[in-house]
């Protein structure tokens, strides 16, 4: 996973860019990318701060969390429940969900399904 610039870094590109430097020649002079000088000069105007935000981590799952009460409604009612059963009955509600986003909701409350054991073959099966 990327790792962020330093504060000091961003901070120098920033202030050579308020000092008359061109973003490029600023981005030459301190060895990074034309694009992160401009988006950090843009960061002060808009935020007052170049810190850089989060980095990685979940960020969509609170899309699929607020529909908590409905999925887990829906596996009440029918233990043995598809995944791709609860996709169609969120469609139905207007929410769009894949079998992934699914899963992982279901895998962070440690909720599996099993299959059941195998069961041995009927004697008319077993014989031809």
């Amino acid at each position: 996973m990327s790792k962020a610039l330093s504060i000091d870094l961003r901070e120098r590109v920033v202030a050579a860019i308020a000092a008359g430097s061109s973003w490029r020649a600023a981005a030459v002079r301190f060895g990074v990318s034309a694009a992160s000088a401009v988006r950090w000069a843009a960061l002060v105007r808009e935020a007052g701060s170049v810190a850089p935000g989060p980095l990685g981590g979940d960020r969509r799952s609170a899309q699929i969390e607020a529909h908590a009460a409905l999925i887990l409604r829906l596996v009440d009612q029918k233990s043995d429940i598809t995944l791709r059963e609860i996709q169609a009955q969120l469609a139905k509600a207007g929410v769009s969900a894949g079998i992934g986003t699914l899963w992982r909701f279901f895998d962070r409350r440690r909720m599996t399904w099993k299959k059941s054991p195998p069961t041995l073959r009927s004697r008319t099966a077993q014989t031809s």
